[in-house]
């Protein structure tokens, strides 16, 4: 039985009369209407000639050959998560069948720096239905690049293979995670029928190759190495410990100069 994403809980008639009762109460309209303008200022629309997805405003993608990268601006950031998404004619090779034993099995590879991998497998593929398109959803560790978890989302529609993968360092998964989830439930796929006959609205791999055989490739070469992940929390940690010291400090000096005028005061008596 597919697990269906992206299902909308409703409200029942009476609830949303209460609900906006209350709003009424405690919102003027220049406030809704500012909330409504930030959640969506929230996410920016990623569309090409076979997919669109919803992903954080400070990301954005650019086409590498037949893979698209994504990242974020933040130089920090955009070493820590990367989204990448390729696509191919579909070939002998490509069914829900034989991607789900390739999801369910440990994956070798030689990463962009060389390095010899062999993934963990994380959860075995899931069969998951993202707004009428089946996908199959799995997760590996060490898989495309060292030290990351790479999520992959595998699907066939028509005659167009697409595969999408969500790779974080794997001390940093669970940052990424949650915007990870949100631009899996708003994947779409809008690949036309003709577009195999229309190689100008590519590019597409072609049915003899692989999927996601460029992915390996396509990761860039500036991601966090093993003993990096935490860099970035640590010196926030640092930062967060001198404010506090600061902060004890300045107290601390309070106090000695609030009994110093207590003990003036005293004498004055």
């Amino acid at each position: 039985m597919p697990i269906i994403i992206g299902s909308k809980q409703t409200l029942r008639p009476h609830q949303s009369e209460v609900i906006v009762l209350r709003l009424g109460a405690k919102f003027t309209l220049t406030t809704i209407l500012f909330c409504l303008i930030s959640f969506n200022a929230q996410s920016r629309t990623f569309k090409n000639a076979y997919i669109s997805f919803e992903m954080q405003d400070n990301w954005k993608c650019n086409l590498e050959q037949t893979e698209w990268v994504c990242r974020a601006d933040d130089p920090q950031e955009a070493k820590e998560a990367v989204i990448i998404l390729t696509a191919k004619e579909k070939g002998p090779t490509d069914s829900f069948e034989i991607y789900e034993t390739h999801m369910n099995s440990s994956i070798n590879s030689v990463s962009k720096a060389g390095i010899p991998l062999t993934s963990t497998v994380k959860y075995k593929a899931i069969r998951l239905k993202i707004n009428e398109q089946p996908w199959l959803d799995g997760l590996h560790g060490d898989s495309e690049v060292q030290s990351y978890f790479t999520r992959y989302l595998a699907t066939i529609k028509d005659q167009i293979a697409i595969l999408v993968t969500f790779s974080a360092h794997n001390k940093l998964y669970a940052k990424h995670s949650p915007n990870f989830d949100k631009t899996i439930r708003s994947l779409r796929v809008i690949a036309t029928k003709d577009l195999m006959s229309r190689p100008d609205l590519g590019p597409l791999a072609g049915a003899g190759d692989t999927l996601g055989a460029g992915i390996g490739q396509a990761m860039p070469s500036d991601l966090l190495a093993a003993d990096e992940g935490t860099s970035s929390n640590k010196k926030s940690i640092f930062k967060n410990e001198m404010v506090l010291g600061g902060l004890l400090f300045l107290l601390a000096a309070l106090i000695y100069i609030g009994l110093k005028v207590y003990q003036k005061k005293k004498k004055g008596l």
